[in-house]
């Protein structure tokens, strides 16, 4: 089946690069390149010890682009939006005895360790607190976490489905549309376990847990004493830990949130002080967006789960209350 798809790289550069038309879903240290870029320019790493070829980020890619055209059959989707990072360069054999500087244009070979991306299904939306939310799927592959110096084995992906803020292009991203460690040994395989999960996907059942969170509020001082708590949280007695909700951002991404609870023109507090938790929700998943590219699918789901722990602490729940009392 051929995919439709909204041409995304009319926008783009030759080498790549993004135009500054909107932000990047994700930023750290990636950089935007094109799925023509990864097919033709760089080389697929190999298992070391049967030199047995692994799943490319070029294939990962295609093989959601099918599962989205087949599932999604009668909208259109975008191209994918590509971010990679951690560039791993090598040479060709005839120029192994060249220097740097001698070295050509045709003799040097690249691949990306970590790559994330997304594709967006802009025809499928919800609206949360006047925020445009159109349904999103996509995934990161990251070498670092497979062991390509032994034999072949099963190869490691992350995949989602939920959605894109198109106010500032946030993931929206929640447990029940998240794989962390799908498993699989060939792209067939793959491509059965991605159509599991975006078949299993609750649409529905996802906004209408965003829409609630509209609807419930933090004072300045919760705000304050959540924030203050979660300084604290890496440093408690594992005891303490485990029986607390998981939070996994650090304290450069505390302190953005910080920032954007007074600067944020879309998600900042009242005139009263006052913010719901939609947009603590989205201060986090801001934040998010400094994150190295292997660690931020999982931390855009510990977003979602933090803030509806949070949510259950103002409902009076005492196991998540600790960050607010």
């Amino acid at each position: 089946m051929e995919l439709q798809v909204v041409n995304r790289e009319k926008v783009m550069g030759l080498s790549g690069a993004q135009s500054d038309l909107k932000s990047p879903f994700i930023e750290a240290n990636t950089k935007e390149v094109t799925l023509n870029h990864l097919k033709r320019d760089c080389t697929i790493p190999v298992f070391a010890k049967d030199n047995e070829v692994t799943i490319s980020h070029y294939e990962f890619i295609e093989s959601m682009q099918h599962c989205v055209g087949t599932l999604f059959k009668t909208h259109l989707s975008t191209a994918p939006e590509i971010r990679v990072s951690h560039m791993i360069k090598g040479r060709t054999p005839e120029a192994i005895r060249k220097s740097v500087n001698e070295l050509l244009p045709s003799e040097k070979t690249i691949y990306y360790e970590r790559c994330a991306f997304i594709i967006e299904i802009p025809s499928i939306k919800e609206t949360v607190a006047g925020n445009s939310l159109s349904l999103t799927v996509g995934g990161v592959r990251a070498y670092n976490q497979e062991n390509l110096y032994s034999k072949k084995t099963i190869e490691k992906f992350k995949v989602f489905i939920g959605f894109k803020n198109s106010v500032c292009t946030n993931l929206c991203i929640s447990t029940d549309g998240f794989s962390d460690e799908l498993r699989v040994g060939s792209i067939l395989e793959l491509q059965e376990k991605m159509y599991a999960l975006f078949s299993s996907y609750n649409i529905k059942n996802h906004s209408e847990k965003f829409k609630a969170l509209e609807n419930q509020f933090l004072t300045e001082r919760q705000f304050a004493q959540l924030l203050g708590k979660a300084r604290l949280y890496n440093h408690l007695p594992n005891k303490i830990k485990d029986s607390l909700p998981l939070l996994s951002f650090n304290d450069g991404q505390l302190n953005a949130v910080a920032r954007d609870y007074y600067e944020d023109e879309s998600f900042c507090r009242d005139k009263e002080g006052n913010i719901n938790l939609w947009n603590v929700y989205n201060l986090f998943t801001g934040a998010n967006k400094s994150s190295y590219i292997d660690s931020f699918l999982d931390r855009n789901v510990n977003a979602y789960t933090f803030t509806n722990s949070v949510s259950e602490a103002l409902k009076g729940n005492s196991n998540y209350h600790w960050f607010l009392s």
